[in-house]
């Protein structure tokens, strides 16, 4: 199964933190991860490796962000964002980030469920 292309896999993980090199460096002695040098194009974003295979991201805490703890997230393949979004507030949920698109990787946004839980969808764009 490619989960980048299966609508409803669990398809990516992201670490946002206050030192995302800190982060990388203990990440990568504990799982033995390979993290890409910060990609600056991308505000300094930091792609894990494991063997050949991207399975995760580092990040800064968004300078905007309100106070929040360092916290890991995860995305969820979609075939449609939008309607995703749609579908999720339809059901009594939320979007906390409205759909953005981000080049050269896809669409995505941020829901949040009826009971509060927090979870990222993606619609990739073709690989």
């Amino acid at each position: 199964m490619d989960v980048f292309k299966t609508p409803g896999a669990f398809s990516w993980s992201e670490l946002v933190t206050p030192d995302p090199a800190r982060a990388a460096e203990f990440y990568g002695q504990l799982f033995g991860w390979n993290v890409k040098a910060p990609d600056e194009a991308m505000g300094g974003y930091r792609v894990v490796q494991l063997a050949d295979a991207s399975v995760a991201g580092i990040m800064a805490m968004p300078k905007d962000a309100p106070p929040m703890p360092p916290h890991w997230g995860c995305y969820v393949t979609v075939a449609d964002t939008d309607q995703t979004v749609q579908r999720c507030i339809a059901l009594g949920g939320k979007a906390l980030m409205p759909a953005m698109d981000i080049p050269g990787v896809g669409r995505m946004a941020v829901l949040q469920d009826p009971q509060g839980a927090v979870l990222s969808v993606i619609a990739y764009a073709a690989m």
